[in-house]
């Protein structure tokens, strides 16, 4: 075949359009006569493009107007430190949900700066991967916030309805699922996502804060992880990852182009259901997550022959299907359609897998 598709789960592939308008633009701006990334971040034609950006962004989600959006350096691990530091204070705890690899890094990196429950709802059988359902969660009502991650990449777990926390802010590490599918912002307290799967390219993080949340940080704070700090200078009080600011803005073109978020998740919904059929019809291929659960944004099978699994590799590569290993934590294969991944890509995905399946019997 002579097209390829990248199945990475990130840093992740970009819409070809947004890529192609990239490279016309890369060194010449708005006939500036330099690139974008050769520009002060201060200059009015980059600021506009800023603007512009975060309208853009703000119109996709329906963020309401009582949240500041962030443009942050540090991808998601770096809100792992900046969360607490900001919203946890000393004589409080805070609830973190572990549901999957990433959820549980967060937990861990938030205990260097405060008191934290960690609540595992992982409900693991030897045949099948699920969670406990969450108004079976042992909340703390007296708690700071209360922290999840809606989508495990490594796990292939996603948690598609937005938890009920009783008045407790609720904070959603939405980085491997932002943008894909629609969600009441005014359901959370904060929201933080990596740019390298949805939005952009690696280095770019977007936070999603409501304003009563500024302010609270702990003294020892870096000034760049202080949220209000970003706020009271539009995401500038430094100098911002200013070439992926640009793509993530195309992206959110993009994405209005193609009749934004409702329109995307309708392909995302596509996208997932055909891939799943295609595992669930086969006895070759198997997926052991709770279907109440499964991912629409990373989807892991595995081979029931492990022996196959260096041989699909290697003909899934020759056939234009990259990135398709599994995570080194679980094995098999992962298959991470996020939306840039056209629905011709799963189809081709599909058809590779049933012409191995029906070779290696």
């Amino acid at each position: 075949m002579s097209e390829f598709f990248n199945f990475c789960a990130g840093p992740a592939m970009l819409p070809t359009p947004v890529m192609t308008k990239a490279q016309q633009e890369f060194v010449n701006w708005q006939d500036t006569g330099s690139s974008v990334m050769e520009l002060s971040h201060r200059s009015d034609i980059y600021m506009a493009m800023a603007v512009q950006a975060e309208a853009d962004l703000r119109e996709l989600m329906s963020i309401p107007d009582n949240y500041k959006v962030l443009f942050c350096h540090g991808g998601g691990r770096g809100q792992f430190s900046a969360v607490p530091l900001n919203l946890l204070a000393q004589d409080k705890t805070a609830d973190y949900i572990v549901s999957g690899s990433w959820s549980k890094a967060a937990a861990v990196e938030a205990k260097n700066f405060g008191k934290i429950n960690v609540i595992n709802i992982n409900q693991d059988t030897a045949s099948q991967s699920s969670l406990m359902e969450s108004q079976k969660w042992p909340l703390n009502p007296e708690a700071a916030y209360v922290h999840y991650c809606p989508n495990e990449t490594v796990n292939g777990l996603e948690i598609n309805t937005i938890p009920e926390t009783n008045g407790v802010p609720l904070v959603a590490d939405m980085s491997s699922t932002i943008l894909s599918h629609e969600v009441d912002v005014s359901k959370f307290g904060l929201i933080y996502a990596g740019a390298q799967k949805n939005i952009g390219p690696s280095g770019l993080t977007i936070v999603i804060v409501r304003e009563d949340l500024l302010g609270h940080a702990q003294i020892a704070t870096p000034c760049i992880m202080n949220y209000k700090t970003a706020a009271d200078n539009n995401s500038m009080y430094n100098t911002p990852p200013t070439y992926a600011w640009y793509l993530a803005g195309l992206v959110f073109q993009w994405l209005k182009d193609l009749g934004g978020v409702e329109a995307i998740a309708k392909i995302n919904q596509a996208k997932a259901a055909l891939l799943y059929q295609a595992i669930d019809d086969s006895d070759f291929y198997q997926n052991i997550i709770d279907t109440e659960y499964r991912s629409k944004m990373n989807v892991p099978f595995w081979l029931k022959e492990d022996s196959l699994n260096e041989k699909f590799l290697v003909e899934s590569e020759a056939a234009g299907l990259t990135a398709l290993q599994g995570h080194r934590m679980v094995g098999g294969m992962r298959a991470s359609i996020y939306n840039a991944m056209p629905f011709e890509g799963v189809q081709a995905l599909v058809e590779f897998m049933q012409q191995f399946e029906k070779r290696n019997r």
